[in-house]
């Protein structure tokens, strides 16, 4: 059974924010909330759990209150799944009107978009409570405490900091230009200033750097929390994108991040369908970095892998069984466009996973559940085929895998092919090559020096990566993501695929914030 060390959300119903952050009202403001709360070891423990499961639940309870009074019921990992995946060539949604999908699929969002400003609102409700911990996580506070105890919440506020930087380099990936606010910023009637993306770089960079000594290496880190190696993988990220956001390239800083997550002694599993089953919390152990523990009894909700599991098996095909999958039902809700599956060679690939039975690989209709082939990567079963415990109906039991280490082999390998010193082609070859071996079982599809290109290296992204929220951001490194370079299905809203206006590559905030804080705006939305 998994251990799940956040179970303790007894405190949370009074720590809310009201629905916009524009006068940041942040949650408690009131000395003997506090007072009461962050008293002993275990408390500390129970707030930064509630950090933590932030990213996979909507509230307390699956259908109970959200924590947002402006959220529409989603959790942060259903709306950054959407954002990521819903208008790239790995989605292809049924529901456009009726979830509120449209604008995402066909890059014509605008700044009322539910999904757009449900996930700002989520990424800053998240923000609020790692500052709330880390404003009574001081060493003055912690002075009450034993040595032990101390150093115990310290390991916590630097993963209360982790994840503070985290939920920013997603507000800067999504976002670009946005409101900055910290433990030091006062609790009530104050408007966030704007921050550049070259800002928000910078702070991301120095709190990582500044925080990763403090955290637990792979070896001492319990499961459900983050490591070293998460802290290490997130700089590859902001780095492998600075050129994005700073227009200034960073693929040697990226390959050290790299070989620093790595060093902490990371291997790829050998089978690649069990890193998405019921059982993958056993996979942290090897090549899941940093996982989000989602359990169909302490942290259920509509969204996360239930989100993926479920809405990626049929509710009208008489081929496919949802109990193959480990649910009772599917949602229907989408399925991958032509493009994907035709970048892998078929099933000798073990990450070829897809149902095919009486669905077409290309879109007539992208709002038909027979076109395109449902995804059956990610499923409820355990190791022998089970479908896992499930107490809570509708919820699975499949952890999220945010970080990886096949992620930190590609991110590496196209830092090196990009320029970067510090490593060499012979090297991340190797890598990439122990990524074909995993797929294919064999030596045979080792490729060759001349075959590690940037087009490669993006095709397998998406044939490793494909459904883990990565595409969106690959894609506009690589320019496609907007432009003409790269035309799939129904992009733009067009059967064959058009370019869409640049502005597309960033989202906007929320009309509501920009009403409430006039120190914010958007550019050319």
């Amino acid at each position: 059974m998994k251990k799940i060390f956040y179970t303790a959300f007894y405190f949370c119903s009074a720590l809310l924010l009201s629905s916009c952050i524009g006068d940041l009202d942040q949650y408690p403001h009131e000395d003997e909330t506090a007072a009461s709360i962050y008293t002993s070891a275990a408390n500390y423990k129970a707030v930064l759990g509630k950090i933590y499961t932030a990213m996979v639940t909507t509230g307390q309870e699956k259908s109970g209150d959200p924590d947002l009074s402006s959220n529409s019921g989603q959790d942060y990992m259903r709306c950054f799944f959407n954002l990521q995946e819903c208008g790239t060539d790995e989605v292809a949604s049924t529901w456009l009107s009726g979830d509120n999908v449209t604008g995402l699929t066909y890059l014509s969002w605008d700044a009322n978009d539910p999904w757009v400003s449900d996930m700002y609102y989520r990424i800053y409700y998240n923000i609020a409570l790692c500052n709330e911990f880390i404003r009574n996580a001081t060493d003055e506070k912690l002075a009450q405490f034993t040595e032990q105890e101390q150093s115990e919440i310290r390991h916590y506020r630097a993963e209360a900091r982790f994840m503070r930087a985290l939920f920013y380099y997603h507000a800067l990936d999504l976002y670009r230009n946005i409101p900055f606010v910290t433990e030091n910023d006062p609790t009530s009637g104050y408007l966030p200033p704007r921050y550049t993306a070259a800002q928000i770089f910078s702070y991301i960079e120095s709190e990582l750097n500044s925080t990763v000594n403090d955290m637990l290496d792979k070896a001492n880190c319990p499961y459900g929390r983050a490591s070293q190696g998460a802290a290490y993988t997130l700089l590859a990220k902001l780095y492998l994108n600075a050129e994005v956001y700073t227009n200034t390239s960073k693929y040697t800083e990226c390959i050290s991040a790299c070989q620093q997550a790595i060093a902490q002694g990371y291997s790829l599993e050998d089978d690649y369908s069990s890193l998405f089953n019921a059982d993958n919390d056993k996979r942290t152990a090897n090549e899941i970095i940093f996982t989000l523990p989602v359990d169909a009894t302490h942290t259920v909700s509509w969204g996360s892998s239930t989100y993926i599991i479920c809405g990626a098996v049929s509710n009208t095909s008489d081929k496919q069984v949802p109990e193959d999958y480990g649910v009772k039902s599917g949602w229907g809700m989408f399925r991958v466009r032509g493009e994907i599956p035709a970048l892998f060679t078929g099933e000798a690939d073990q990450r070829y996973l897809f149902f095919t039975g009486g669905q077409t690989q290309y879109l007539d209709k992208i709002d038909d559940q027979s076109n395109g082939f449902f995804v059956t990567k990610w499923t409820n079963l355990t190791d022998n085929g089970q479908t896992a415990s499930n107490t809570a109906d509708g919820g699975v039991n499949t952890d999220y895998p945010l970080f990886r280490l096949a992620d930190v082999y590609l991110m590496m390998a196209e830092a090196v092919v990009r320029g970067g010193t510090g490593s060499d082609r012979g090297t991340v070859l190797g890598y990439i090559n122990e990524l074909q071996r995993r797929a294919y079982g064999d030596d045979e599809h080792k490729i060759a020096d001349s075959d590690l290109t940037l087009d490669f290296l993006l095709k397998e992204r998406a044939r490793e990566l494909y459904w883990e929220g990565h595409r969106r951001t690959d894609l506009i490194r690589y320019g496609m993501f907007t432009t003409d370079k790269y035309l799939w299905q129904w992009k733009g809203g067009e059967k064959g695929g058009t370019a869409v206006n640049s502005k597309y590559n960033i989202y906007p905030i929320p009309n509501t914030e920009l009403t409430a804080n006039p120190n914010l705006y958007n550019e050319n939305y």
